[in-house]
């Protein structure tokens, strides 16, 4: 049987303004569980008076659910019909010393700090930010269901990626360009043959075993 895809509506956000709020920036990240490279948070605020956004926006929808062709073309969609866009980047050096969720709820704010107009409400997929002020809703599975957080979805994933082809070519060898630094078999073995280098997240599990142990 397939599963039946749930695309993401602007039901959320209809809701929101109608209630008056203009500025509403959906939010998502990218990289949460990568084995290597930044975790990277993107927000995104759709404009309030289009009666044709869905129309304009079809075809975003979670990242995951996306080709990295089809990342590429979305992204230039969402910048094209977004009043705004912004994402935040925190390293793997951060995140060994925070811990993998309170790096990206900095990158989050990050990203909001990057958009050019002043959100006045936050949807953000799973997370919440009780550093920020704004009025916010956390939203389970936020990417496959409320269009403005697929569109962050699509902005920090392609951001991400980037960066890791970036690092494929600092760091060769470990395949950061097909992988993009997540638990793959090929990752895996170019890590027991080279060890980890300058990008990889020492404190995850997997890299915690080839860490020295400082007894010996």
């Amino acid at each position: 049987m397939v599963e039946k895809q749930v695309l993401p509506t602007l039901t959320y956000e209809s809701r929101l303004w109608k209630a008056g709020y203009r500025h509403l920036a959906g939010m998502d990240e990218a990289g949460r569980g990568s084995w290597a490279g930044p975790v990277v948070a993107a927000a995104v605020i759709l404009p309030a008076d289009n009666p044709r956004l869905a129309e304009l926006l079809d075809g975003v929808r979670d990242s995951k659910r996306l080709s990295a062709v089809g990342r590429e073309v979305l992204l230039g969609v969402i910048e094209q019909h977004a009043l705004a866009w912004g994402a935040g980047v925190v390293p793997p050096s951060e995140i060994d010393a925070r811990g993998i969720v309170p790096a990206t709820c900095k990158a989050m704010s990050l990203a909001l700090a990057a958009l050019s107009l002043p959100a006045d409400h936050l949807l953000i997929d799973y997370l919440s930010l009780p550093d920020q002020p704004l009025p916010q809703l956390s939203l389970t599975k936020g990417d496959a269901r409320v269009l403005s957080i697929a569109a962050a979805s699509i902005v920090a994933k392609v951001s991400r990626d980037r960066m890791m082809v970036d690092f494929d070519r600092q760091f060769p060898g470990y395949g950061f360009a097909q992988h993009k630094g997540y638990g793959t078999p090929k990752h895996r073995a170019a890590l027991a043959s080279l060890g980890p280098c300058a990008i990889h997240r020492m404190s995850f599990a997997p890299l915690r075993e080839l860490a020295p142990d400082e007894g010996g």
